[in-house]
């Protein structure tokens, strides 16, 4: 009996490894998918109780590319998507103990009691100020405390790190995190220039800049569409924990186990979807430099608290999408979504569904704190900046102890190991959060290109014959 040979093995089926592996079977090619947990769909998982729906990961998408309409009719699954409700365009920051709306364009900017005259003044600056010299690296908070001021890291970008990345902007690298802010100024020598300029150029690529995308979810929420790609994979298979990596002279060879039993799966090439440590591990027989700097990708923890509350216990009106909080503001949690706010549906109509984030790397600690501890923190922050009064009707953590990977300075060399390896062993690939984007969005259109890249790979290399395993 001979042993299939598979065009591509995926390790990993979290939204990365499920987008690659989607895109090389649309292209006619065989594939299997390895996933470690009992479900696809990674940190994407939906959850309904008691009327209300809530999420464990993301909350929602921007719709920043064609590519990720044109999956959702590859999935059939476009009449299901929900966009956030208009009143989702305002947001908040916390300043001075209480919720202040961020401006939503340059004219609000001007009349906003959120930043002080100062802090405007300051701006008319930014296009006299010189690019910092090519190749250097910068933290996005050194970038911006150069360009824009102490005031709008403070109380614009600060919070925003930590709502991305759950991150310190004197550690996250702008070359790494924000590419698209440092290409602004190395080409136009103002991001206020830029962005004006700029805006003209992302048309014509059909592409929406993050800060006006619109935000989706799914009528069902998120998994909707994890779940909607994994059905289409008739190759998935779940609870197989890959332990190596190594190559034959005919293909690659993927090892694993899954209830105690030995699994292996051969083909022509790998892409490791994983998350970098459990890559690192992988790979460290056929690349050990790439192995080295993927355990050198930190992590931030996050924990997520829902609360559901009567609507009438709870005195802010949420007209938004929810509010961040900066580091100046010395509090114990990174935001709270509006969560029933931006879509239907999320709760029964006399209630209200918050979710609260807490830890990141400002306060990684709240993540060792008890259940009713952390509860009871969340309840007095929600008490003191949204008029939240008496106990919720249910409260639900969930405790994500490596939940997003930290583009921190020297994060680009680091990839360079990966980019590395990936030349020095053809057919081997890397695509996961830690590259090139930790939104929903890029792992979409990133696992699409991957997923393009392996297959020049494949047309361009002889088919391998089929394995026969020895006897």
């Amino acid at each position: 009996m001979t042993e299939k040979l598979f065009d591509t093995v995926v390790v990993g089926a979290g939204i990365s490894g499920l987008t690659v592996a989607h895109s090389l079977q649309k292209r006619g090619r065989s594939v299997v998918v390895l996933e470690s947990t009992p479900r696809a769909g990674g940190v994407i998982a939906t959850v309904r109780r008691d009327g209300s729906l809530y999420e464990r990961g993301p909350n929602s998408t921007l719709d920043t590319s064609p590519r990720i309409g044109e999956l959702l009719g590859e999935l059939a699954i476009g009449a299901e998507r929900a966009d956030a409700d208009a009143i989702a365009a305002r947001r908040f920051i916390v300043r001075g103990g209480r919720l202040r709306e961020l401006p939503a364009s340059p004219s609000a900017f001007a009349t906003t009691g959120t930043f002080t005259p100062a802090a405007k003044l300051r701006l008319l600056r930014e296009p006299f100020i010189a690019p910092a010299p090519e190749g250097a690296e910068e933290s996005i908070a050194t970038f911006v405390r150069r360009r824009l001021g102490g005031e709008f890291l403070d109380y614009a970008i600060d919070p925003f790190v930590a709502g991305i990345y759950a991150g310190d902007p004197e550690r996250i690298s702008v070359a790494a995190a924000f590419p698209k802010l440092l290409a602004l100024e190395q080409k136009y020598g103002s991001l206020i220039k830029g962005q004006v300029r700029g805006a003209r150029e992302r048309r014509k690529g059909r592409e929406t800049a993050k800060n006006t995308a619109k935000s989706f979810s799914f009528r069902q929420g998120m998994q909707t569409l994890t779940d909607a790609l994994a059905a289409r994979l008739p190759g998935l298979e779940c609870e197989v924990r890959v332990g190596s990596l190594a190559r034959d002279a005919t293909a690659f060879v993927v090892a694993g186990k899954r209830d105690g039993d030995a699994i292996v799966r051969r083909a022509r090439s790998v892409v490791l979807a994983a998350p970098a440590p459990a890559a690192g591990a992988i790979v460290v027989a056929v690349a050990p430099d790439a192995a080295r700097a993927l355990a050198g990708i930190a992590y931030a923890p996050i924990a997520i608290v829902v609360s559901v509350y009567r609507r009438e216990d709870v005195g802010h009106p949420l007209a938004g999408f929810g509010f961040l909080v900066p580091k100046k503001e010395s509090r114990s949690i990174l935001g709270t979504l509006f969560s029933s706010s931006m879509f239907e549906g999320r709760a029964p109509e006399d209630t209200v569904l918050l979710t609260t984030f807490a830890g990141g790397r400002r306060n990684a600690e709240v993540l060792d704190l008890p259940d009713e501890s952390l509860a009871a923190t969340v309840r007095g922050e929600l008490a003191d900046l949204v008029g939240a009064r008496g106990m919720p009707v249910w409260q639900e953590i969930v405790r994500w102890p490596q939940a997003i990977p930290q583009y921190d300075l020297g994060h680009l060399d680091r990839l360079r190991h990966v980019a590395a390896a990936e030349a020095a062993v053809p057919g081997l690939f890397f695509c996961a959060n830690y590259r090139e984007g930790v939104s929903v969005g890029d792992r979409i259109e990133r696992g699409d290109a991957m997923a393009a890249r392996v297959d020049d790979h494949l047309s361009r290399h002889t088919p391998a014959p089929t394995v026969t395993p020895a006897s």
